[in-house]
């Protein structure tokens, strides 16, 4: 499945081509050129030097991808993550975005162009990103989440996760995290946890809470 969805992918972006694996991953290296617009922001077309890393189980582990050619700063302001790679959202908000359609062209199309679009508007105008910007790293993420479920504390988060990590008999008999005082099967948010667990299995939660504090 994930070779055809490649095969699709390099259809869409001809100038991107297999790159030898690297254990279970598929990776696509290339010029992958893109022409954007969105909301009252200009017309860009660009193209940039990619080496993007599909992993097996794609899409609950994300891709990597890396910029080649050092047309990218390297540092957060361009959200260039430590080990080299594009940060082109938080996590959660990508399953999101790959919950209907988990294919890696719903992954160009709706994460990784409209980053390459902002990068290539500051680059070329200055200022900031056209969307507007979370904080880099672990801090911007917690920020995010705290929009997306409507918490107040970035310990509520963790507490969101860590629940949706557990099996849901179990999670339910726990505090719930909005600070209620419930247990989180009596909680109203226990709606909105129910429907992030359709949206990824446990074991994205698990490992995504494990990664807070690890320098992502």
């Amino acid at each position: 499945m994930i070779l055809h969805e490649a095969e699709d992918f390099l259809r869409d972006y001809p100038g991107m081509s297999f790159a030898p694996m690297k254990g279970s991953l598929l990776s696509l290296r290339g010029t992958f050129i893109f022409k954007a617009s969105y909301k009252d922001g200009p017309s860009i077309k660009d193209s940039y030097e990619l080496e993007i890393h599909i992993p097996e189980k794609f899409p609950y582990e994300l891709p990597k991808v890396k910029e080649l050619g050092m047309k990218i700063p390297r540092d957060s302001m361009h959200h260039v993550n430590w080990d080299g790679t594009l940060c082109v959202g938080s996590p959660l908000r990508v399953v999101l975005k790959l919950y209907k359609s988990p294919t890696i062209n719903t992954y160009a199309e709706d994460c990784l162009v409209p980053y390459l679009y902002a990068v290539s508007h500051k680059l070329q105008h200055g200022g900031e990103f056209i969307f507007g910007e979370l904080k880099h790293g672990e801090e911007g993420v917690l920020n995010d989440y705290l929009d997306l479920l409507g918490l107040t504390h970035p310990k509520q988060v963790v507490e969101t996760l860590t629940l949706l990590g557990m099996k849901k008999n179990i999670a339910n008999k726990r505090a719930c995290p909005c600070g209620c005082g419930k247990r989180l099967g009596s909680c109203r948010f226990n709606d909105k946890i129910n429907q992030l667990r359709r949206v990824a299995p446990r074991s994205f939660y698990l490992n995504h809470v494990r990664s807070l504090g690890s320098g992502m």
